[in-house]
């Protein structure tokens, strides 16, 4: 796609999400780690539903290591796949704690070292938390990239190299936009298209023939 196209949809999401941010509930940089890993394969609204109880007893890695498997399991078990994540959050938790002194580390290398932090998870953290320029492609944004023509992409990390091509240094701002829009428009089965910021652009046939396939 070229630039003044690229532009477009960026200027239109802009106009149409202004608010478009990270979506779970977090009060500190543990906190969100521990929301981005419950949140693989569960909405945020469920996340935070979640986390308002767990976070209550627990929100330090020290804190979370006394827990205990069993009482993690118990509290994150509507998230789904509880067994595995509980084990993964009290993992990266003593990690954290042995190997970075009870702060979550800053670089990608560091985070995707911790059990259960795979990129995504690692770029949602190092832009939320640091301030960092990096594009955390999740299933919305796997999606919405490839209908609107911004990559065609076959994984992850190829549509993550395309965007942050394109976008540069607004790429964490474009993270959130296409996630919203992902959301709460251009959905998996049945894409709200009528209410679509884009289809009317100059180049709206363009989008639609993609989103048709």
């Amino acid at each position: 796609m070229d630039g003044t196209h690229a532009k477009e949809i960026s200027e239109l999401l802009t106009s149409a999400y202004p608010n478009a941010k990270c979506e779970l509930d977090y009060t500190s940089n543990y906190e969100l780690l521990i929301a981005t890993v419950l949140s693989a394969q569960c909405t945020d609204k469920r996340v935070n539903k979640v986390t308002k109880e767990l976070f209550r007893v627990a929100n330090t890695p020290a804190a979370m290591s006394k827990l205990g498997q069993a009482v993690l399991q118990q509290i994150i078990h509507s998230c789904g796949f509880y067994h595995t994540k509980s084990k993964s959050i009290l993992e990266l938790s003593a990690d954290i704690i042995s190997k970075h002194g009870g702060e979550v580390p800053s670089s990608l290398e560091e985070l995707t070292a911790l059990r259960g932090v795979g990129r995504k998870t690692a770029n949602v953290v190092l832009s939320e938390a640091f301030g960092q320029n990096t594009i955390a492609v999740d299933t919305h944004v796997f999606r919405v990239s490839k209908r609107l023509g911004l990559s065609s992409g076959k994984t992850p990390l190829a549509v993550e190299k395309d965007l942050m091509a394109i976008y540069g240094e607004n790429a964490g701002k474009m993270h959130q936009l296409l996630i919203f829009h992902g959301r709460y428009c251009c959905k998996a089965i049945k894409p709200n298209c009528e209410e679509c910021p884009i289809i009317g652009c100059s180049f709206g046939d363009r989008i639609s023939s993609l989103i048709e396939k």
